[in-house]
């Protein structure tokens, strides 16, 4: 967007990019406006929100079932592994998270009995605002879920009557005032767009495996258990004593969230196109269901959980060491060897804290023991994110164009052979052109055909013809070509992964 100067269309690498709609790229051009290009510049927008999700749980924990719950919620959430991490990664998760927990702790709050007729509109309205700003985020899932969630509760509950406290007709103008002016432009403006956005990236990428992202059923259950680190007990706790309560109140938030977390959970576990990341939006829910079990937890059970954690990171300090004799793929020795530290302090920490929290919950200090064990989950994540820039040369190009750069032309062509990275275009500062190698593009390139190479000897041909050029090739496949069509290239830069040339 700030290279082509259209905030309209979406592109990646020069080519229009309809897998998902502008909300996050928005930002993230602003972003780069304000501060510059940069690594935590194309981050600011996951990080950002991520913080905001754990105001928004803290707030809505308070109003929903009083300050202690608030603040053990928050703390919930800041020390939940998963939730830590993608507030790392330049992903659309994180936003979309947010959102839809901010649309469902809105309708939460609309649909309280305490909640007066004036506030319940203003509620709803924010909870249809927000649905809005989610589908802007990642798509359709921003009113499915939330709409699956709504309906799924009605029909347990059978309290027909929440239906009629909605404000369907202004919470729907709403919605379609935020959502519907980018969908309606960017049809208009590329008639390529509402085909593949609606059918390919929505209900092909459900029903299918097109993107050849499919995981057993039970994959989540998996990705729950690593990604509420350090809060298993806790979580157990709060699913059985939430399904059991017996509230007084029409309107149980109680069963709605746990409806809302379930509603989620099965409808990806149900996709054939699975991701970690992708259950996400259930972790601010499950967060202030920890921390309304937490204001009642016994302390035996603050003491298991802390010791569970505990003993984990003294497995790990054990079991770290001997992680550089396993065949790990793409990730070279020495350079693990130099990832190794920032594990084990990863781990040391977890146990540490952990051992903490236990004293502390065994003396009765409630608040003292969830605020050390969020602070070892966290730790324990951000140590190990941290160091994880030592294992930057297998997953970054950064290092190999820096080498390059001084030999580099920005007026020349930069061909990728057989392969692309999506790390070399942010690094190199430009558009490249693919050889060969479609992957997740090849719809886009089919509409623009004219900036792709078809295959090996056309590149060939061009390249011969060029003044002046560069390309990047995996090794291997640099080796190949060169010696079968004797290609003339001089290596200016190189790791394990990429060779980068100039044409003599």
């Amino acid at each position: 967007m700030i290279a082509s100067g259209d905030w309209l269309t979406p592109r990646l690498n020069g080519y229009r990019y309809f897998e998902k709609p502008p909300l996050q790229y928005w930002a993230t051009a602003t972003a780069y406006k304000a501060f510059g290009v940069g690594e935590w510049t194309t981050r600011l927008w996951p990080a950002l929100t991520g913080f905001a999700g754990v105001l928004l749980v803290f707030f809505a924990g308070r109003r929903i079932f009083g300050p202690e719950a608030g603040l053990y919620a928050a703390a919930a959430l800041a020390g939940s592994l998963l939730y830590v991490v993608m507030g790392h990664f330049a992903t659309l998760d994180m936003g979309v998270s947010v959102f839809l927990s901010l649309a469902v702790f809105a309708f939460l709050l609309a649909q309280l009995d305490a909640t007066g007729p004036p506030a319940r509109r203003y509620w709803m309205l924010a909870a249809w605002a927000a649905a809005a700003l989610a589908v802007l985020s990642k798509g359709l899932i921003g009113i499915v879920l939330p709409t699956a969630a709504v309906a799924a509760y009605v029909l347990w509950q059978r309290d027909w009557g929440l239906l009629r406290r909605l404000h369907v007709v202004a919470g729907l103008s709403v919605f379609l005032l935020i959502a519907a002016p980018w969908f309606v432009a960017v049809s208009l403006a590329n008639p390529e767009f509402a085909r593949f956005f609606f059918v390919h990236e929505h209900f092909e990428r459900f029903f299918t495996q097109v993107h050849e992202r499919h995981q057993p059923a039970w994959y989540f259950l998996l990705v729950l258990a690593v990604g509420i680190t350090p809060w298993w007990a806790s979580l157990g706790a709060a699913l059985w004593g939430a399904a059991r309560a017996q509230e007084e109140a029409r309107f149980q938030p109680l069963r709605f969230l746990l409806v809302w977390c379930a509603v989620v959970f099965a409808f990806f576990s149900a996709s054939e196109s699975k991701l970690a990341p992708y259950i996400l939006p259930i972790f601010p829910a499950l967060a202030l269901l920890i921390g309304w079990q937490l204001t009642q937890a016994p302390r035996a059970l603050l003491a298991a959980q802390a010791g569970l954690a505990a003993a984990i990171g003294a497995a790990l300090l054990v079991a770290v060491p001997n992680l550089s004799q396993l065949p790990l793929s793409r990730v070279p020795a020495e350079l693990f060897a130099d990832y190794l530290p920032w594990l084990l302090s990863a781990a040391a920490a977890l146990f540490v804290f952990a051992l903490a929290a236990g004293s502390l919950a065994w003396s009765q200090r409630r608040l003292a023991s969830i605020v050390a064990l969020a602070v070892a989950g966290l730790a324990f994540g951000q140590i190990a994110l941290i160091g994880r820039e030592t294992l930057s040369p297998a997953y970054s190009t950064y290092h190999v164009v820096e080498r390059a750069r001084p030999a580099l032309d920005s007026n020349a062509p930069f061909y990728v052979v057989d392969a692309y990275d999506h790390t070399l275009p942010f690094y190199l500062g430009r558009t490249i052109t693919m050889v060969g190698y479609k992957d997740e593009l090849a719809a886009a390139i089919a509409w623009e055909p004219e900036k792709f190479v078809a295959d090996v000897p056309v590149f060939v041909e061009r390249w011969r013809g060029e003044r002046a050029a560069f390309a990047a090739f995996r090794p291997a496949a640099f080796d190949d070509i060169r010696r079968r069509y004797d290609l003339e290239a001089q290596v200016i830069a190189e790791d394990p992964r990429l060779v980068i040339v100039r044409k003599p």
